[in-house]
């Protein structure tokens, strides 16, 4: 049983260290979940900011439903980072309803978002709590941008390119567990909006984004479909949303992904699921063999962009950011501060901005330097 308000289950990992340190840095007391205690405490005193400040606690939990609901209980607010969520999600989903919380979550696996909006939206709405998947960087900052868009009045198409500076060479610069999530997405097709329906991409499906921050064009892939065409197909305002996302100093590395979408397609699609669990497996250890180091603001960098269209208007709105990962936790302790004051503008399923307020999330980064927004009418 949880003696502290917050939990954040996956303790242990790259994301979920990266949460406790802006919980610390606002004085909010958590407890730690994690399948190992020792190797947490060890992590945690290795890789943790101001640990030493922290009022904390540490509670060994397996990730099944009824061991979950008994780390829960107690607490408000569980923040999950344990993925591929695809995978693993939906447990701690459950539980932390039957456990009576909140849950918040850090990714956009779009495949996992539509399963929490239909297997729980309705059951969480029903509690009284809210259920919020991708309070992160992807795809916080783009959705951020989107609302600055559809501040503009008209506005009912969206597309957004979420572009991010990746390390050349060596370490492909995302977590263990974010390694994991892309490769497993190669088994689920990614969607976009049109018409307010989610329509599939093609498996081959790439784009070259061209935006005024880069001399060169951009090569992205639709990454899932991202969370964005599940969120907005339940906005009035929106009849089209179609998203992207782009390393735009890893190229080689985002064309290699797009080769293996369509090897999986020709080869390993039709494997049984232990065989393409395997190859997954492989792909993942060799793109991230061990935790990557805390980001720096003089590499990790990137620009989230919405350009909104209506029948005679036009904007573009840009979030040019730093540091993701980093940010990533931030957002979380910007949610958690108002879950536990009792404001959220929605119960159920909820995107961050939703529930929070796209100005709130958006003032929470800018004032810690981890963000800045412009709006341009076109």
């Amino acid at each position: 049983m949880a003696k502290y308000p917050v939990v954040i289950y996956g303790a242990s990992g790259y994301t979920g260290m990266l949460i406790m340190d802006w919980l610390i840095d606002q004085n909010i007391p958590f407890t730690a979940v994690a399948r190992n205690v020792q190797r947490t405490r060890e992590m945690m005193a290795q890789r943790v900011v101001r640990l030493e400040s922290a009022t904390y606690e540490i509670i060994e939990a397996e990730n099944t439903v009824e061991s979950l609901v008994k780390a829960f209980k107690g607490a408000k607010i569980v923040c999950n980072t344990v993925g591929p969520f695809v995978k693993f999600g939906l447990l701690a989903v459950e539980a932390a309803l039957k456990a009576g919380c909140h849950h918040l979550d850090t990714t956009g696996e779009q495949s996992y978002v539509r399963n929490v909006r239909e297997q729980f939206g309705e059951l969480y709405r029903q509690a009284g709590l809210l259920v919020a998947p991708s309070v992160s960087y992807m795809y916080s900052f783009a959705e951020i941008a989107c609302e600055l868009a559809l501040e503009t009045q008209g506005v009912d198409a969206l597309e957004t390119a979420t572009l991010v500076r990746g390390p050349r060479g060596g370490s492909a610069g995302v977590s263990v567990g974010s390694a994991a999530s892309i490769f497993e997405l190669l088994r689920s097709p990614a969607f976009y909006l049109w018409e307010k329906e989610l329509v599939a991409h093609a498996v081959d499906a790439s784009f070259n984004i061209v935006a005024p921050e880069f001399i060169q064009p951009v090569f992205a892939l639709p990454w899932s479909g991202t969370s964005l065409p599940v969120y907005f197909q339940d906005d009035a305002r929106v009849r089209s949303c179609l998203s992207a996302v782009g390393f735009y100093d890893a190229e080689p590395m985002m064309r290699m992904v797009h080769g293996l979408a369509c090897k999986w397609e020709a080869e390993y699609k039709d494997l049984p699921e232990e065989q393409q669990d395997a190859v997954i497996k492989s792909l993942a250890e060799t793109t991230t063999p061990s935790m990557p180091p805390r980001e720096r603001t003089t590499l990790q960098r990137s620009v989230d962009v919405a350009i909104g269209r209506g029948q005679l208007c036009a904007v573009r709105a840009t979030v040019h950011g730093v540091t993701p990962y980093i940010s990533t936790g931030a957002l979380q302790a910007a949610a958690v501060l108002k879950l536990l004051d009792g404001e959220t503008a929605k119960v159920g399923f909820a995107s961050g901005s939703k529930a929070f307020g796209h100005r709130y999330l958006l003032g929470f980064l800018e004032q810690r330097g981890l963000a800045r927004a412009s709006v341009t009418q076109l």
